[in-house]
């Protein structure tokens, strides 16, 4: 899955993190690359380590000169790193730049095969916030987040086509001390979390402060006791029953002063 990387147009990014580094994979994946551009953002964002190579107009119109360096043939420009250019960079100019660099203004069926060109981008996620994160993510046609658990890597890739459904893959790799890239189908058995049979199983139910288990004699008892909101028959029964007290009960009623007793004019109190 990860090699397939460099068979796709577009903008890639790679989003590594602190625990997860991704100079590492972007390099090997250089080192497969055939015809490749590469910048070096971190230590050279101008190129003054080439001698007639730097650019007067700053690093955007460095990153602007890598199209013209990428010829008619397919391309594969690498940028070390993004989070350089975000950092000096307005958030917009770069996303229009990086548009137009992935060659993303011409329909997918214009430009022939032999010229696509992919770039791949290196950002350090922790270093932006969500805003910025964002509009790279939405440019890019595919996304790798690297992670991993018991010290081996992962790669979670986000493809995304135009008209299609994104597509969501998992992929377990090594890299090598000479920056060739090993795929995994699967994570390695010795960073799969293993038990120990010699650890003493613990029971959740242990320091609770009722019982979950009940004897049968327990259980009887509690299938027979009727529960106050529980409408029963007896209940009903002594409802509709008409009790002794019914038929004698009387309502008495002693008015006192202020008591209005004229049924002719019974609103004379109100004075209206």
């Amino acid at each position: 899955m990860l090699e397939s990387l460099l068979a796709l147009d577009g903008l890639v990014l790679l989003r590594d993190s602190v625990e997860w580094e991704g100079r590492s994979l972007l390099k090997a994946l250089v080192k497969k690359s055939a015809l490749l551009v590469y910048h070096d953002l971190f230590r050279d964002p101008l190129n003054w380590s080439k001698p007639g190579k730097a650019h007067p107009g700053g690093p955007l119109e460095a990153l602007r000169d890598l199209d013209k360096r990428t010829g008619s043939g397919p391309a594969t420009i690498a940028l070390d790193s993004l989070s350089w250019l975000l950092l000096h960079l307005p958030c917009p100019t770069l996303c229009q730049t990086l548009h137009a660099l992935s060659r993303q203004d011409s329909c997918p069926g214009d430009s022939p095969p032999g010229e696509q060109v992919r770039v791949l981008g290196l950002l350090h996620e922790e270093l932006h916030g969500p805003g910025p994160l964002g509009a790279l993510s939405s440019l890019a046609q595919t996304e790798v987040t690297l992670s991993g658990t018991m010290g081996q890597a992962s790669a979670h890739i986000l493809y995304r086509r135009p008209r299609q459904r994104p597509i969501h893959q998992t992929q377990w790799f090594s890299i090598l001390p000479d920056f060739s890239l090993e795929l995994q189908a699967e994570p390695p058995l010795e960073s799969r979390p293993r038990s120990d049979p010699h650890t003493p199983s613990v029971d959740p139910t242990t320091h609770l402060t009722f019982n979950l288990h009940l004897s049968k004699k327990e259980r009887e008892v509690k299938d027979s006791l009727t529960l106050p909101f529980q409408f029963s028959s007896e209940k009903q029964q002594a409802l509709l029953r008409p009790g002794l007290g019914q038929a004698t009960s009387h309502i008495f009623y002693e008015p006192d002063a202020y008591d209005d007793l004229d049924q002719e004019d019974p609103d004379d109190d109100l004075d209206v």
